[in-house]
């Protein structure tokens, strides 16, 4: 099953980062290309959802550039609260 929904969405917390050589976990208060992060998002509106590891379509999402349309990052779902 596929589904697709919009929202805004804004970081509200970079919790760490991980070190892709020794994959340690870091803290991190920005993110460069291709950083690997566990990070909360502040939704415009509810959105449903399943954790990745239980549904992959779901659980999964992609981050779009509003201004140029390009993606510019994805991510897998791990905790609902």
């Amino acid at each position: 099953m596929h589904t697709t929904r919009l929202s805004k969405a804004k970081i509200s917390s970079i919790n760490n980062k991980i070190n892709i050589n020794t994959l340690d976990t870091e803290q991190a208060n920005e993110l460069k290309t291709n950083d690997i992060a566990n990070i909360s998002f502040k939704l415009a509106q509810p959105l449903i959802v399943d954790q990745y590891s239980q549904n992959r379509s779901t659980g999964a999402f992609i981050i779009i550039d509003e201004t140029t349309y390009h993606t510019v990052g994805a991510g897998m779902i791990e905790t609902i609260e």
